[in-house]
């Protein structure tokens, strides 16, 4: 059994996993042992997992016991959830996240928490208050963040699919740089219910696979109306695995201009227009379009996404659950356990959202930070009266070392400049590998649709990857 050089589903390892168990071919114990085997080989070397499951144990359903990964903010009832913090350590929650229950529902197998940035805040996975994770096709790079343990688990084959969750470019962005398939939905297509906040109005679970075709079967499984989350979207769901016809003849494209200037690496931007002209080549219409407001997107998230941190990061004081560290009186217990529990980026990001929201600095800021993302939301309305699909970079360069960027956050920031005005925006988005650099790192390319129209980005991206072969490239040292 070999779920990427085996079968027609070749590229996509869990619709080939499935029709094997269905065929009898192999078990889902089977799937189950040889995922495990690849995590207790290659996880030390990786660092994607935080936590091992223990138990084999899964539900019936149409899953079949097949491993799904989870990033460390999904809340779950039977293993510890921690964000990658110290302050929430060996936290096991009384309930499963509804995504969680989704996938367990479905039959879901889960192997256990990935590693991430703590609290979800960072670009490269080098926040994590107890590990990095590397990148697997440079172990002297990082997978990108803030869900880096899942895309490195991915593009490593320790599961055939993982959740992470994005605020920024958390999805995108590692994806990008571990040459996976990673989805941001529409905000409010996925329920965030047992999803720990990092910023409210941002925050949107979505998927890594290896293709758009296994990306269509895990959207259609975890989305859906969740009456515990106020901001889920009672529409209708579609049957995001249908629309994947290869036809995209006539689709309208759009290139932002703004994602084309300086900043942005030869070797990105060449290979991001050889696959929106390998697209034009399958029919699609592609023309020039402007997003003016986009070149404020980075300051207007570091705002409003700080300052929704700064509230949700309040729970956390020892009082309830986690971390205590014990110092007599209440005001000294708060700052002990706070202090020692979060890290460095945490406190700074709890910092500047607490200044922006202060007497005397919210309209100044905060409030100017909301009238501007609303400019960013018609930019967009705008060019979707034109447009059926915007593509871009996802990134501006490929994966950097470790330890490059830890001294300067600001150029770490400005890893998101392509990918924060979807989370701005709410719009779905996706990336795809299109491309190598000469060092052998993934170029993904980046495209975002309408409100709630995941079922054009992910046709798109499955008409690209039938027509190449990026998402079909594995890691020399994980490809066994």
């Amino acid at each position: 059994m070999n779920p990427y050089n085996n079968g027609e589903h070749v590229c996509s390892p869990l619709r080939f996993l499935l029709k094997g168990i269905s065929a009898g071919d192999f078990s889902s114990q089977e799937v189950i042992d040889h995922y495990k085997s690849r995590i207790e080989k290659f996880n030390q070397k990786l660092g994607a997992f935080l936590f091992l499951n223990p138990s084999d144990s899964f539900e019936d359903g149409s899953l079949k016991g097949i491993p799904i990964g989870l990033k460390d903010n999904l809340v779950t009832k039977d293993m510890p959830t921690t964000c990658a913090s110290k302050i929430l350590k060996g936290y096991i929650p009384p309930y499963d996240a509804h995504v969680v229950s989704r996938l367990r529902s479905s039959g879901a197998w889960f192997p256990g928490k990935l590693n991430m940035d703590e609290f979800a805040m960072g670009s490269s996975n080098e926040y994590s208050a107890f590990s990095p994770v590397r990148n697997p096709w440079n172990l002297d790079c990082v997978p990108g963040g803030s869900s880096g343990g899942s895309a490195a688990s991915v593009a490593a084959g320790l599961v055939p699919a993982a959740l992470g969750s994005d605020t920024g470019g958390s999805i995108r962005q590692p994806a990008s740089f571990c040459g996976v398939t990673g989805l941001k939905p529409t905000y409010g297509r996925v329920s965030r219910y047992g999803l720990i906040a990092f910023a409210s109005s941002l925050d949107q679970i979505g998927t890594f696979t290896r293709t758009a075709e296994d990306a269509a079967l895990l959207l259609s499984i975890i989305s859906g109306h969740d009456q515990k989350d106020s901001t889920s979207a009672n529409v209708d769901l579609p049957d995001f695995s249908a629309q994947l016809t290869g036809n995209i003849k006539g689709l309208k494209i759009g290139l932002p201009k703004e994602y084309f200037s300086t900043g942005l690496s030869d070797e990105v931007e060449s290979a991001v227009k050889k696959a929106v002209t390998d697209l034009e080549k399958e029919g699609a219409v592609v023309e020039e379009v402007s997003l003016p407001h986009s070149k404020y997107a980075v300051a207007v998230y570091y705002l409003v996404a700080t300052a929704e941190a700064s509230s949700n990061l309040a729970r956390f004081d020892g009082m309830r659950y986690g971390l205590r560290v014990e110092d007599g009186a209440l005001i000294p217990t708060y700052e002990k356990t706070r202090g020692t529990g979060f890290g460095a980026e945490v406190k700074r990001r709890i910092m500047l959202g607490t200044y922006a929201l202060s007497a005397g600095y919210y309209d100044a800021f905060y409030k100017k930070a909301l009238q501007v993302r609303t400019l960013i939301q018609r930019d967009f309305i705008s060019a979707f009266e034109k447009f059926d699909i915007i593509a871009a970079p996802t990134t501006p360069t490929t994966a950097f070392k470790l330890g490059e960027n830890l001294s300067d956050p600001l150029t770490m920031y400005l890893q998101d400049i392509y990918t924060i005005s979807a989370n701005l925006a709410g719009l779905p988005a996706i990336s795809i590998p299109c491309g190598f650099s000469k060092e052998n790192l993934p170029i993904g390319l980046q495209m975002i649709g309408k409100p709630f129209a995941e079922s054009e980005i992910l046709k798109a991206a499955d008409a690209y990857q039938r027509i190449t072969d990026w998402h079909l490239r594995r890691p020399r040292e994980f490809d066994e």
